[in-house]
C-alpha cells in the first residue's frame, strides 16, 4: 500500500511542477484509503502534511522531516504514535482527533519537546475520556493555546498546576503566600511617635528579680512554679504524604487514606 502513496506523491509533484525535492513544502494525501505511507525523508523542507480520513494505524514515514509544522492525522485508525513524532520540534498544529489512541501518558510523552505547538486536537479518542484529561494535557504541554477547539484559559492552567505540581505549589504557599516578604509590618506601618509611651523604670531595678521570684523551700517547688508560668504553644501541620497526587488518583482504583493534620503542643 505504500506503493500507492508513492504514486500519489509523484502525481502531486508533476501537477505542481516541482523539479527539486527541497522545494516541496506541502503534500495532500487525505481521503486516499491509505493504510501506509511511503518514506517522506526526501522532502526535508516539508511544512504541511495532510493525511486525514485514511485507514492509518501507525506512522513511520517522517524520520527526517524535522521542519514539519502542521500535521493532519485526524479520522484514521491510529492506535499509537510512540517514536513517530517526538523529533518534530517545529510542530505548531497537530490534529489527532477521531482515532483510537488509548495511552494518554505515551501520547503526551511524544509531544513533550514540541515547544511551539499551539493547536492540538485529541478529542474522540479513548484518552479523551480519562479523568482530568484536559488539565493533564494543559500542564504537560504548556505551549498549547487551543485544545480540542477550545481556548486554554488561565484558570485552567492554574488548576492544572495545583493538581500536577503539588510539591512546588505547597512550597510557594508557605513563603508569604507565594510572594517574597520584605520585612515585618512595622517597617511599612510604623507607630505614631505621639502614641509611643516611655516606661519609667522603678527604683531598685536590680532588686525586682527577688521581688518577683521569691525563694522556694525545695527545688521541686521552684520547678513546679516555673512550669506554671510557661506559655503553651500549639503547632499544626498538614501531612502531605497522605494526599495522593492527581495522577495517582486518576490511574489507581484503590481507596486512599484521609489526609491528616499533625498537632504538636509545647511550652516555652
Amino acid at each position: 500500500m505504500s506503493g500507492k502513496a508513492e504514486k500519489l506523491v509523484e502525481q502531486q509533484l508533476q501537477a505542481k511542477q516541482n523539479k527539486r525535492d527541497v522545494d516541496v513544502k506541502e503534500l495532500y494525501l487525505s481521503e486516499k484509503n491509505l493504510t501506509d505511507v511511503c518514506d517522506l525523508s526526501r522532502f526535508p523542507n516539508l511544512r504541511h502534511l495532510y493525511l486525514s480520513k485514511n485507514r492509518l494505524r501507525r506512522l513511520r514515514c517522517l524520520n527526517n522531516n524535522f521542519r514539519l509544522a502542521e500535521l493532519y492525522l485526524d479520522q484514521n485508525e491510529m492506535v499509537e504514535i510512540s517514536g513517530a513524532l517526538e523529533h518534530l520540534t517545529c510542530m505548531e498544529v497537530l490534529h489527532l482527533h477521531d482515532n483510537q489512541l488509548t495511552k494518554l501518558e505515551n501520547v503526551i510523552y511524544e509531544l513533550r519537546k514540541m515547544q511551539n505547538l499551539k493547536v492540538l486536537n485529541l478529542f474522540n479518542n479513548p484518552i479523551s475520556q480519562e479523568e482530568e484529561y484536559r488539565l493533564y494535557v494543559i500542564h504537560h504541554v504548556p505551549s498549547v493555546e487551543l485544545l480540542d477547539r477550545q481556548a486554554v484559559l488561565k484558570s485552567e492552567r492554574d488548576t492544572a498546576k495545583r493538581l500536577y505540581d503539588q510539591k512546588n505549589t505547597s512550597i510557594s504557599d508557605t513563603i508569604s503566600f507565594g510572594r517574597r516578604s520584605d520585612g515585618p509590618p512595622s517597617i511599612y506601618h510604623p507607630a505614631d511617635r505621639e502614641k509611643l509611651q516611655v516606661t519609667v523604670p522603678m527604683k531598685n531595678v536590680a532588686n525586682n528579680f527577688l521581688l518577683d521570684n521569691p525563694p522556694y523551700d525545695t527545688i521541686d517547688d521552684a520547678v513546679a512554679s516555673r512550669t506554671m508560668k510557661k506559655a503553651a504553644y500549639t503547632y499544626s501541620s498538614f501531612d502531605w504524604s497522605k494526599v495522593p497526587r492527581a495522577e495517582e488518583r486518576r490511574l489507581s482504583d484503590k481507596a486512599f487514606d484521609q489526609p491528616q493534620i499533625n498537632t504538636v503542643q509545647f511550652q516555652t
